[in-house]
């Protein structure tokens, strides 16, 4: 989606982003009470649902339905490999492991080590290493062997593939120009890939079908598909969703969420093109801190002006950081918002308790992330 203010397409987002706007156009629907009340009953709500960080959805609805009358449900999510991963890349991954574990799910990571190589100016050698080290990321956050397979497409093409053929056949060159913008310029790589990453929906809905013991020409035809991701990336699954009918399968469910700013500004999203932007995975926790000490905040120009004016929250990276990752406490987070519009919290103060949470976090992460490498084979799809 392109507007004169704001770009959210699969490959780029930037400007300030108009969420009403991109329900509207996306034809996604918003996560109202009544369906973060059904939420509720499979766990407590996760920190990104009661604060709004998620926010749309496809068909959540059915996908309760279903898991209501006992049928299985299949998590798939991912991650395009072109740099290490960073904070902002972990927000669908913490979330889906809350998923996976409220709906005793089992997931299907998709490492599509080949779309950035279509994209950008990457090596596929490049992209392949960068896919292994964003994977160890996701096994520290907590994610098992035995109920998370990762998948990357260059190694694991064989089993994608035929589901790829058959998205591909079933979706014309003018539905994907008119969904990604394709143009005369656009490689051909690129414009089969979106079948590819739809593929692995069907893969897994099909894999969860036969473990339960449904019959090869029926497996996993009554498993639904509920994908967690960010809303840049919803074209992918109108595609899929297109396909689905035509191969005999439900169609994937999406739950989606917002961007977590980049620490220069509320515009557009964190990007791993940015370093001064971005906090990775990888960064020293030192590097951390000095990174939000001197991130964009809400305040005034002078200590005097922001005691007596206040400071806005909306716009001030560090008060959206706390308030979507990093403040668990919903009490104390609405006394923190409430004291920085005060003027009783100053910049200074806030940048130093964002920050103190970002090394904690990042010590812990990393000590996880080397832990990692030892098991990181376990997790393979062909495992």
């Amino acid at each position: 989606m392109t507007s004169t203010s704001f770009t959210v397409t699969p490959w780029e987002v930037k400007g300030e982003i108009d969420y009403e706007k991109i329900i509207k156009e996306f034809g996604v629907k918003r996560i109202d009470e009544p369906l973060m009340h059904r939420l509720s009953k499979l766990a407590p709500l996760h920190l990104f649902l009661r604060r709004k960080l998620f926010f749309a959805h496809r068909d959540l609805d059915v996908v309760l339905d279903e898991h209501e009358k006992g049928r299985k449900v299949v998590l798939y999510t991912g991650r395009g490999p072109s740099g290490h991963t960073h904070l902002g890349h972990l927000v669908p991954w913490i979330f889906t492991r809350w998923l996976q574990k409220a709906f005793k799910a089992k997931l299907y990571f998709q490492m599509t080590d080949d779309e950035k190589f279509l994209v950008k100016d990457l090596s596929l050698e490049q992209t392949t290493n960068y896919a292994k080290e964003n994977a160890l990321d996701l096994i520290a956050l907590g994610f098992e062997p035995h109920d998370t397979k990762i998948i990357y497409d260059t190694e694991h093409i064989r089993e994608l593939y035929p589901f790829a053929l058959k998205i591909a056949k079933r979706t014309t060159f003018s539905t994907a120009k008119a969904v990604f913008g394709f143009d005369n310029s656009t490689n051909i790589g690129l414009s089969f890939f979106p079948a590819l990453q739809a593929a692995v929906a069907f893969y897994a809905q099909q894999q969860v079908g036969m473990a339960g013991g449904e019959k090869a020409a029926d497996a996993g035809k009554n498993v639904q598909c509920l994908i967690p991701c960010a809303i840049d990336q919803d074209p992918y699954w109108r595609i899929a969703r297109d396909a689905a009918p035509y191969l005999g399968y439900q169609k994937p469910a999406t739950i989606l969420s917002k961007f977590l700013p980049g620490l220069s500004g509320p515009a557009g999203k964190m990007s791993a093109s940015d370093a001064a932007n971005a906090i990775y995975t990888t960064d020293k926790p030192e590097d951390a801190r000095k990174k939000v000490m001197r991130a964009f905040t809400g305040g005034q120009p002078t200590i005097d002006e922001q005691r007596k004016k206040g400071g806005n929250p909306d716009i001030c990276t560090v008060c959206q950081w706390l308030n979507l990752l990093f403040e668990e406490d919903d009490d104390v987070m609405q006394q923190r918002l409430k004291d920085y519009r005060a003027g009783k919290i100053l910049d200074g103060e806030n940048k130093k308790y964002l920050a103190d949470k970002v090394v904690a976090f990042l010590e812990e992460h990393q000590r996880k992330r080397e832990k990692a490498r030892d098991v990181i084979e376990k997790y393979s799809l062909t495992a």
